[in-house]
């Protein structure tokens, strides 16, 4: 008679607890494979986590699995530990947690195999093609691509072009499909038009190359590397030779200081090595430039991750980065946690940055999550950026993590020079002061491109009535609506709902309304009123929604089609426009006065983000920053010694007030249509913890305050936020904590989540 087995099963459910299900088969379970399983009345999706003999569940009450459907683990056993890991820090369920790390399409079940597919590729032309207007015999295209001097005459004026064509002349692959590699619909057309390059539909193979074509035995080394000089050399040294054992690295390198071409020689060792390359950055809008240069410079495959790629596009990536035919995943948050078959390294381009930190449902940080997955590996993590976190500055005070210093900017390039322009009694036009404008006017005359931050979209933030004061605010998140008069419409940019502008006042029902503050919208208006003729891109999420309008407008500027550039915050990170000369901020006094601790050290980021955007090329560039309040010490140590002096001060203050990085915290939050119902929640969990005779007294406990934002989408937020000295007690203290929560029944009423390590308080 055969044993009984039985599984115990991870499924995607808020239940912190798995589920032990009765195995049927004669096959032995696959730990970390699927399986469909019977849930109550519904069928669901689950993991194998483990199997046995025996179960302490009653065997007439357990179910038998349904079917198999995976042969082979989605996840192996570096990766389940490194998840096991993630819900224990992070508090979260395991069942959530192990979903969260597959693509959409396994958590519904579908196969986990590579399937044929057809796609559209580009490549060089290789014969006459009638299908294009500009096509040439391939005699003359062979002539014409073997003359370098006409090619370089045809293409000089547009880099994008040339950097394309070189690509596709050297890649070791015979297709490519360059729209996900991030090359942009103007550039792939202008050298169809040129008869260079032609689009076709082929049918991908599972491998589409053959084994003896495989990267690890073509590649060869990088193309057109750069000559690093001796900081990034050394930089490039050090971790190379240190580059199979684990360490944490970080590049802290000046804006403009080619932190990403020691970037590139790294990668170039570990393919050469043959293993792969993970590399994360924090915004959507970064990646077609960053594929873009990788593709310049490997032949190798690489794929691209993020949320806005379809689902199968998702699955194909990861897929491939599992099987190791992908090299180099260049991706967002998430790709933390792509399978690999031989990762060798993983790079976090701009650390700081707080779009690594997930803010809803499972609330990992990507950085963090990155180092635990290293560890065991043994490969090293590299943290780049002008503009360390505090955690990471005073990681490598202890010398938990390595501190690499890049001090110049590369090639010729110098720092910009910086000014403050007093605003007070200053009159302003749509919030330019007539210095800044006639600082504008001198750089836009020597032919150089201005650049201008403002950190709100729209027309304007607020719409007032101008003989009562009313206000038209969002009445699910009692916050102002935005103006966004180009589509006659109010927004709320905090749960996203809108109304049609309202001609009269809600209140008095005066017709005198009028914007209040100023949008990139308005500001955009008026420069065109002030600068007429001079051509104007703005970029925010208004402006570059769909897909490839933000690389269309990037290669535009690049090519000098814009010489006034205004922008939102996603002009701040890691761009590079060599024209740029002049930077402006023109309204950032708000985060000098805000409630959240950490404002300060967001505010020092922030402002050497932006500045570091002028002058990157051959021409010196100058910063000017509008400000009512000159004299704030921030703005005094920013000016005076830097992000390096302001972070050194406040890593002080952090100390003395036992604030993160000196301490450690969460924060339970609840929301409820009903206030009362929310702040009650919070304090009957506060008053339980504090009963038990487990409770830590050197845990610190602070509330229930309302939330920063204390009304979001009809719901009131409040909190509670603990805190403890001690990292690992803590932890112990949240574990009670959950025992706790795990026994409440709060219905549809109230919502509750713990987040861990919050950056958002």
């Amino acid at each position: 008679m055969i044993e009984q087995r039985f599984v115990n099963v991870a499924i995607q459910t808020p239940l912190y607890n798995t589920f032990d299900y009765l195995w049927p088969f004669n096959e032995d379970p696959i730990i970390g494979g699927r399986v469909v399983i019977p849930f109550g009345r519904q069928t669901k999706v689950g993991i194998i986590l483990s199997h046995s003999d025996k179960t302490d569940i009653p065997t007439t009450k357990i179910k038998a699995i349904k079917s198999i459907i995976d042969s082979s683990p989605v996840f192996d056993k570096d990766m389940l530990k490194m998840l096991f890991f993630a819900s224990q820090y992070y508090q979260h369920p395991k069942g959530e947690v192990l979903f969260h790390a597959l693509p959409l399409l396994l958590r519904e079940g579908k196969p986990n195999e590579l399937k044929k597919e057809t796609v559209k590729i580009c490549r060089l032309i290789e014969s006459y093609s009638s299908n294009h207007s500009f096509a040439i015999e391939a005699e003359q295209l062979e002539t014409r691509i073997a003359d370098a001097d006409l090619l370089n005459r045809e293409l000089k004026r547009a880099p994008k072009q040339k950097n394309l064509y070189e690509l596709l002349k050297n890649s070791s692959f015979p297709s490519i499909e360059l729209k996900e590699l991030g090359h942009s619909t103007a550039t792939i057309n202008a050298l169809k038009a040129k008869g260079i390059i032609e689009e076709v539909a082929i049918e991908v193979a599972p491998s589409e190359y053959p084994a003896d074509a495989h990267w690890t035995k073509t590649y060869s080394g990088a193309n057109n590397a750069l000559t690093l000089n001796k900081e990034q050399a050394t930089a490039v040294g050090v971790i190379a030779t240190l580059k199979e054992n684990f360490n944490t690295w970080l590049i802290e390198g000046i804006t403009g200081s080619g932190k990403t071409e020691v970037y590139l020689h790294l990668i170039d060792t570990v393919l050469k090595a043959g293993k792969q390359v993970l590399v994360l950055i924090p915004e959507i809008g970064l990646t077609p430039q960053t594929i873009s240069r990788f593709n310049a410079r490997f032949s190798v495959p690489i794929a691209m991750l993020h949320s806005k790629l379809n689902d199968n596009a998702r699955l194909k990536a990861w897929q491939q980065a599992k099987s190791g035919d992908i090299a180099i995943v260049i991706g967002t948050r998430s790709s933390v946690f792509t399978p690999f078959k031989n990762l060798g390294l993983i790079i976090i381009d701009e650390e700081h940055d707080s779009s690594y930190k997930q803010q809803e449902g499972f609330r990992y940080h990507a950085r963090d999550i990155a180092i635990t997955r290293a560890k065991p590996l043994n490969i090293p993590v590299i943290l780049g950026t002008a503009t360390p976190s505090l955690e990471t500055l005073h990681n490598t005070k202890i010398g938990k993590f390595k501190l690499l210093s890049l001090t110049k900017r590369a090639g010729n390039a110098s720092l910009p020079k910086q000014h403050l322009i007093d605003l007070k009694n200053q009159p302003l036009e749509a919030g330019l002061s007539h210095p800044l404008i006639q600082v504008m006017r001198t750089h836009l005359a020597s032919n150089n491109q201005v650049l201008l931050f403002l950190n709100r979209r729209g027309y304007a933030p607020a719409l007032l009535c101008h003989e009562c004061g009313w206000i038209a605010e969002c009445r699910h998140c009692e916050k102002s609506y935005t103006l966004h008069q180009a589509i006659n419409k109010l927004r709320c940019h905090h749960c996203d709902h809108q109304i049609k502008t309202p001609v009269q006042c809600y209140s008095c029902g005066s017709t005198q309304l009028m914007p209040a503050g100023i949008g990139t919208e308005q500001l955009e208006e008026k420069l065109t009123q002030l600068f007429p003729g001079v051509p104007i891109s703005r970029i925010d999420r208004d402006t570059v929604s769909k897909k490839g309008e933000l690389e269309d407008e990037l290669e535009l500027i690049n090519q000098g089609g814009r010489r006034i550039i205004v922008g939102t915050q996603m002009l701040a990170k890691g761009h590079h426009f060599s024209d740029v000369t002049l930077v402006a901020l023109l309204d950032v006094d708000g985060a000098l006065f805000s409630a959240d601790f950490r404002s300060a050290e967001h505010f020092g980021q922030l402002f050497t983000q932006v500045s570091g955007r002028a002058g990157r090329a051959s021409k010196p560039g100058t910063v000017y920053l509008q400000t009512h309040h000159p004299e704030h010490p921030w703005l005094t140590m920013l000016f005076k010694e830097g992000y390096k002096g302001l972070s050194e001060m406040l890593l002080k203050e952090r100390e003395e007030t036992l604030l993160p990085p000196f301490s450690h915290l969460a924060c339970l939050r609840a929301e409820s249509i009903q206030s009362q119902l929310a702040n009650q929640f919070l304090m009957a969990i506060k008053n339980e913890l504090k009963a038990s005779p487990y409770f830590d007294n050197n845990l610190w406990i602070l509330g229930p305050v309302p939330s920063l934002l204390a009304k979001r989408q009809g719901r009131f937020r409040w909190q509670l936020l603990i805190q403890h000295k001690d990292r690992q007690k803590l932890h112990q203290q949240l574990n009670l904590l959950n025992a706790i929560l795990s026994h409440q029944t709060t219905g549809n009423k109230l919502r509750w989540s713990l987040d861990i390590d919050p950056l958002d308080n």
